[in-house]
Formats: structure tokens, sequence, C-alpha cells
């Protein structure tokens, strides 16, 4: 699948550091002050501040090129939501996976009942185009009336038991906000966790499932995308 490689005009770093900088941020659980020391290490100075603004710039343009080389979404999606702490305000972050693992969507919002399980629905239809098969969620009736409603003919599962894959999904996010100490508005913990959860999954393959080597080869094969779609294949090529 081809994709135009986001344009860095205007940047006096090249596009090597700046992708560096932005996977550093996404995939591990690190600070922009940690990414600086991280480059400064390897003899390049950029300032945390800096950093900030390309995670912000295009941190959501790898993510969403990313997910246009994902396979369809599967026809089973599990769905779940947990509290955060936004700014010591509770607030609820809604997330919906395929039986695959696939991140379908995030969305935070300061309630959980149908009108919020409503808007998460509609959400997600317009982003995938198709319905699923079959919902599965725990026992939270917002799920129930907002389903019938927004998607009528869909099978609905409702047990504990069998929503494990959307509640593992929260786990990264746990970490990051733990080591971010939380989050500081609503509308910086939405453009975060879009970018994050595009970003992040693509270099977590089911590490438990594969061999060292077939992880190895996979990973390769991560990386090689990932050059693709910052443009740093492009940039190498024409050096």
């Amino acid at each position: 699948m081809r994709s135009a490689s986001p344009s860095y005009k205007g940047h006096r770093y090249p596009v090597e550091v700046i992708s560096h900088c932005v996977w550093l941020y996404f995939r591990f659980p690190l600070s922009f002050r940690e990414v600086e020391e991280l480059m400064l290490e390897r003899g390049i100075v950029v300032s945390y501040e800096t950093i900030r603004r390309w995670c912000g710039k295009f941190g959501q343009t790898y993510a969403n090129a990313l997910r246009r080389r994902q396979p369809q979404s599967g026809d089973k999606w599990h769905l779940d939501e947990v509290f955060i702490k936004i700014n010591g305000r509770l607030q609820y972050l809604w997330r919906a996976v395929d039986q695959d693992g696939h991140v379908l969507g995030v969305l935070v919002q300061n309630r959980r009942d149908k009108a919020a399980a409503r808007c998460f629905f509609r959400r997600l239809l317009k982003k995938t185009r198709t319905p699923p098969r079959v919902v599965v969620t725990d026992k939270l009736r917002s799920y129930g009336a907002a389903l019938r409603e927004v998607m009528p003919c869909v099978e609905h599962r409702q047990s504990k038991y069998l929503n494990n894959r959307a509640e593992n999904s929260h786990q990264p996010t746990r970490q990051r906000e733990r080591a971010m100490k939380g989050f500081r508005s609503v509308g910086g913990a939405q453009r975060f966790l879009s970018a994050f959860s595009g970003i992040s999954p693509h270099f977590r393959p089911r590490r438990h499932l594969v061999s060292a080597h077939d992880y190895r080869a996979e990973m390769t094969v991560r990386f090689a995308i990932w050059e693709h779609i910052t443009g740093v294949a492009g940039s190498a090529a024409t050096a």
C-alpha cells in the first residue's frame, strides 16, 4: 500500500531524528526530557519542547498511516471502559478492540451512561464503516441500551469473563498514565491516546505466541513499515 510521506518542510532536523524521537516517546514509557537525554547521549542536541511539538505534529499522522496498513477489522468487537483521572477529575476511557486485539478506537468522556455509549458506538461505526457481527461487553447496562438504538441487529454478549481482551488492552495505557503522572486535560489525553493506540501496538506483536527467530523477523518487517510511512526509507534512497 502506497502512502504519501508527511512533509518535513521547515524542519532543520532530518527525518531520521524526528521519527526516532516520536518512536521513542510513543513506544516506551519515557518523558520528553528522557527522550532529550537519550538523543544527547547519541550526540544530537534537541530540546524536550521540540520533541513535544514533533510528537504533537507527527504522532497522529504516523498512527493513521499505520492503521491504514492494518487488515480489515474483525467482526467481533470487545468494548470496555475504565476510569482515569485528568487534572484530579474522574473521566472514563472507552476502548474497543477486535478479536485479533487490533484497537478500533478510544474515546475519553466524562460519563459512562447510555449517551456516552451511543456516542462511542457511532464513532466506531463511522471509523470502521462496517457493523460487527458480535459485540462483547461487561454488564454495564448502558451498552445494551445504546446498542439496541444504534445497531439493533448486532448480537450482544455480556460477561465479565468474555471481555478479557479489551481489559488487557488497557494495560499499556495504564503504564503510560503512571509514567506521565496522569493527564492534564481531556483534549491532551484524547490526542495522546489516539496516537499511542496506533503506534504502540505496531511494535507489540504477541511475543508469547512466536519463537525468538520469528519474533525478530516480524519486528524487522514492522521497522521497515515504520521507515516507509515516516519517510525515512525515501530519504535514505535519495541520499
